[in-house]
């Protein structure tokens, strides 16, 4: 053992050395005050770590170097391989010793957290009993501990992290590497949050550190964590749909945005509830190829949309997921480019990895027919994701639902603060003439992303789907001569799920939960997402049939000025 590097004895009371010079011993136990270096896990090692570190990568290298030698002249002797020699055994139990010792010590810095506590423990317990030796028997007084092992330990640990930060800043240690260098998510995002602090000179402190789990995002929601947002979840309802009640949670910051949709919803449950119609389940990923003439392109078009090749496709797209199930192959051609756009069924995933690796198998397999197809890309704009587009418009993407409800008058005269006759011209047009004034793509609607959005937020689906989840036509008509008021929406490309991504992190499935929609549907594959779906168009139908009421009451201006502002003086706010 290195004894170089073990820590210094606490210096021994007067009364243990036989009555020396009081005011000595005073001297020397200031001077030894600093606290001290616990032991390291390298201590145990007869020589330096570098030199014991090269020795087992030395070691390691040769000893597999020479049994793959041996193996393979076994191999071609016909030698059984079970059949092993002395120095075979040397060299097997030499493989795996180095194997174990390099294992170990790349872990040491997670290794030595933990060891460092207890061999602290150790010495001090060691240090106790040698002092005790040479204390005469008639001391009754015990001995006092030299130094309280925490604090030590503490400060390592800041000392250790300051190290970091410092690395961070200039640029040693990849901010990325955090994670796996430390070994603790949490203490990865506090490293990197101070390192951001220095490096831009602005504070965050008001930015939550504490109270969330960031291993549960890891790989898989959110890389570079700093921190999280704090946005509060209202609930609306009962929402009286298809017969059943459901409480919606909606994340949002917008005030009036969930008092005025469970308005809707107080609405609709006076009438007797909504109802709803899913029409079409499917997520699409459309690849586009190239090939050498238009030709070739068409070939391979006519090749796809030949229902005699579908159950060969369906057989090859089908192998990537227990799921996922292809149901069209629709191609659109631009000169010698072919678009194909898969749709598939996705079970309770939103499903866009799920189809995206069914159509890569499919990909795989054109290749051996049409070797001359160069793919440009998994994804070619076709699909269309993250973006308005008239395909997903009028053919729909993920679940295409229809909600409608039959509002009584009295209802929209005492609940809505409003008649049939002003609602119904109101979204005329506003939500249709409006809208096609504007020159709007799927926007026919209120305020369709709001209810989308927020539900969205609290349920953990991709935000940035909101784009297409919100393409939205509203229709109000009156019925029964004129005294209710037929109401509907149409949104074609709803994109929800309720397993993988954010869905799994506890606030997000706990809304879920709420909804009944939590996790996957093991007795109906797919359920729970389409549940989610016709949840989504529900809520945007109270929230249409209450903005609408509003705007015709002229209550809008009035409500926002008394729920959307903020009663602070912001001049003197910091």
């Amino acid at each position: 053992m290195d004894v170089r590097r073990r820590p210094p004895k606490p210096p021994l009371p007067s009364a243990a050395r036989g009555g020396r010079s009081l005011r000595r011993d005073e001297g020397s136990s200031a001077s030894s005050s600093r606290p001290l270096e616990p032991p390291r896990a390298s201590d145990a090692l007869p020589l330096p770590l570098y030199l014991t570190n090269a020795v087992f990568f030395t070691l390691f290298f040769s000893v597999a170097y020479y049994l793959l030698h041996r193996w393979r002249d076994k191999i071609r002797d016909s030698v059984p391989l079970h059949v092993v020699t002395l120095p075979e055994i040397a060299a097997i139990v030499s493989l795996i010793a180095s194997f174990i010792y390099l294992l170990g010590f790349f872990g040491i810095d997670f290794v030595q957290s933990f060891i460092a506590r207890a061999s602290h423990d150790a010495w001090e317990d060691l240090d106790d009993d040698v002092s005790r030796g040479f204390v005469c028997t008639d001391i009754a007084a015990p001995l006092p501990k030299s130094v309280d092992p925490e604090p030590a330990i503490s400060a390592l640990s800041c000392a250790e992290d300051e190290e970091i930060v410092k690395s961070v800043v200039d640029g040693t240690i990849p901010s990325y590497s955090l994670e796996s260098k430390l070994g603790d998510c949490r203490r990865a995002a506090f490293v990197r949050r101070e390192a951001l602090q220095r490096t831009t000179g602005r504070s965050l402190t008001d930015l939550p550190l504490e109270g969330f789990d960031y291993e549960s995002i890891l790989g898989q929601c959110c890389e570079l964590p700093v921190g999280y947002v704090q946005i509060p979840v209202g609930v609306a309802g009962p929402l009286l749909l298809d017969g059943f009640k459901y409480h919606v949670p909606m994340a949002t910051t917008e005030g009036c945005l969930v008092a005025s949709t469970n308005r809707g919803c107080k609405a609709i449950y006076a009438s007797g509830g909504a109802r709803s119609v899913l029409l079409r389940d499917g997520m699409t990923r459309a690849p586009v190829v190239r090939f050498g003439d238009v030709k070739r392109a068409s070939e391979l078009k006519f090749f796809l949309e030949d229902p005699v090749n579908f159950d060969t496709l369906e057989l090859v797209f089908n192998r990537s997921s227990r799921f996922a199930r292809l149901q069209s192959i629709r191609c659109s051609i631009a000169g010698k480019n072919l678009y194909m756009r898969f749709s598939c069924s996705t079970g309770d995933a939103m499903g866009m990895n799920m189809v995206s690796k069914g159509v890569q198998n499919v990909l795989d397999f054109l290749q051996n027919d049409f070797p001359d197809m160069d793919v440009i890309g998994i994804s070619g704009n076709f699909c269309s994701d993250k973006k308005p587009a008239a395909v997903n418009w009028i053919e729909g993407r993920g679940k295409s639902v229809v909600c409608e409800a039959l509002i009584k008058e009295d209802v929209v005269k005492q609940v809505l603060k409003t008649n049939v006759a002003a609602l119904v011209e109101l979204n005329m047009l506003k939500n249709l003439t409006g809208s096609a004034v504007a020159g709007a793509l799927g926007g026919f609607n209120a305020h369709a992303s709001n209810i989308v959005s927020a539900i969205f937020i609290a349920t953990g689906q991709d935000p940035a789907q909101n784009v297409e989840s919100s393409h939205c036509i509203t229709m109000m008509e009156a019925v029964n001569e004129g005294r209710d008021l037929h109401v509907s929406v149409t949104m074609p490309s709803i994109e929800v799920g309720t397993v993988g991504g954010g869905t799994q992190l506890a606030s997000q499935s706990a809304c879920l939960n709420m909804l009944g929609a939590k996790g996957a549907n093991k007795e109906f594959p797919g359920a729970n997402a389409r549940l989610l779906a016709t949840v989504v168009a529900g809520s945007v139908l109270a929230g249409e049939l209450s903005l609408l009421s509003a705007i015709a009451a002229g209550q809008l201006v009035k409500s926002h000025m008394k729920y959307n502002r903020s009663s602070r003086d912001v001049t003197k706010v910091c």
